[in-house]
């Protein structure tokens, strides 16, 4: 089956994220929170990434980031993703026992406009609507709980926001999002599909090749001469 295509152009901001082998926990206990955090340090060293906001959850994990090369994102990605497997293996003693993750990491676009905000929302609110959390800033394992403490506590990931966060930045997190906004969301990240205003995601589709994220899923019914005389 060929792989479905994936956008990892400089300058853009990108949404991207991976899930646990049929959805087991990939975090057990604080200290994998902390050695995945020191991953992600590792990596902005070595690759040319800059990481905007970021959620770790039990069986998941969610990153809004630029990469400043062509095709660094995925060079970053796959580096977490291999380190973080080669690590949990030895420190759990499961080499050989199965995959960590369920598959490649996903990811989609994001225009940078009020788009990028309900993306930085959907993430940092995340254990909050998970329920794991009565307020989005509780979650240790996140950019909202990063940013609030000054300075940042170590290691630090966090790169300045391509703009500057809206008034009442917590408040509007605690704020759920519409079902729109998170159906949009939610449908960007299973597909890989822009997100952004309609005429942004015609076009940033057509020039990145990803108009297949865009038409619905499945093959289409073949209708036979005999259903047709009976439909008509």
């Amino acid at each position: 089956m060929p792989r479905s295509p994936r956008a990892d152009e400089a300058g853009g901001i990108y949404h991207a994220l991976n899930r646990g082998n049929l959805r087991a926990e990939i975090f057990h206990k604080d200290a994998d929170y902390e050695a995945f955090e020191r991953i992600l340090y590792e990596a902005l060293q070595i690759h040319q990434v800059e990481l905007f906001s970021f959620q770790l959850m039990p069986n998941h994990y969610h990153l809004v980031l630029r990469p400043l090369v062509d095709g660094e994102m995925s060079r970053f990605m796959g580096w977490v993703g291999g380190t973080h497997t080669m690590r949990y293996h030895a420190h759990y003693h499961t080499s050989g026992m199965g995959h960590v993750y369920q598959q490649r990491y996903k990811s989609f676009p994001v225009q940078d406009d009020e788009h990028f905000f309900v993306v930085c929302r959907y993430v940092e609110r995340n254990a909050l609507r998970a329920e794991l959390v009565q307020k989005a800033e509780q979650w240790r394992w996140g950019s909202l709980y990063r940013w609030r403490c000054k300075p940042e506590p170590n290691p630090p990931l966090l790169s300045p926001w391509p703009m500057a966060r809206l008034p009442g930045w917590v408040d509007r997190v605690n704020q759920p999002l519409t079902e729109q906004e998170l159906a949009a969301c939610q449908l960007s990240a299973q597909r890989g599909k822009p997100f952004g205003e309609e005429g942004w995601v015609e076009s940033i589709a057509r020039r990145l090749n990803l108009e297949s994220t865009m038409r619905p899923r499945g093959r289409k019914r073949i209708r036979f001469p005999e259903e047709a005389i009976k439909e008509a």
